[in-house]
């Protein structure tokens, strides 16, 4: 079993209750949008962190993240993009590689629309958790905490950190 933490969009914004929010978790996951590296580094400091780039991140941060990022966590194959979209609105070249790899798990960011919706075409879960940064026209600043257990995605929690 993994306790997930799951952020995006912080655009070089790290709110200090994200550690206690992720306190729990084994793992954090950023859907791209760091700002900085400083932001990576912060979060890799206190838990094994997984990540994309995101459109607004420069070389520090596409050095050290892909663009996709494909992988298992548990029995659960994830796929994650910045710039995803969301079932029947993929960005372009998603839903193919939705297709090819058959995850049960798509995380995006990008939109800072917090989203949690099931793919009944793809038989895949996607994720989006919002914005956690104070950029951008979100009123709200949101992440995602959920449970890996085997095959199962589980008690997902959306956390507000507050107004942007």
């Amino acid at each position: 079993m993994k306790k997930i933490g799951l952020i995006s969009d912080t655009h070089d914004y790290l709110d200090d209750a994200v550690f206690k929010h992720f306190e729990q978790c084994d793992e954090i996951w950023h859907g791209g949008d760091f700002g900085t590296a400083a932001i990576a580094d912060a979060l890799e400091a206190v838990k094994p962190l997984r990540g994309v780039y995101g459109n607004i991140d420069g070389y520090d941060i596409r050095s050290r993240f892909p663009e996709d990022l494909i992988f298992t966590c548990e029995g659960v194959k994830v796929f994650m993009r910045h710039i995803g979209g969301y079932p029947g609105k993929y960005a372009p070249g998603v839903k193919d590689i939705i297709k090819k790899e058959k995850p049960q798990l798509f995380i995006s960011g990008h939109s800072h629309i917090l989203k949690v919706m099931f793919d009944p075409a793809f038989n895949c879960l996607h994720m989006n958790p919002g914005a956690a940064g104070k950029q951008g026209w979100h009123k709200v600043r949101t992440l995602i905490r959920f449970v890996i257990d085997g095959s199962e995605i589980k008690n997902c929690e959306v956390i507000e950190l507050g107004n942007r």
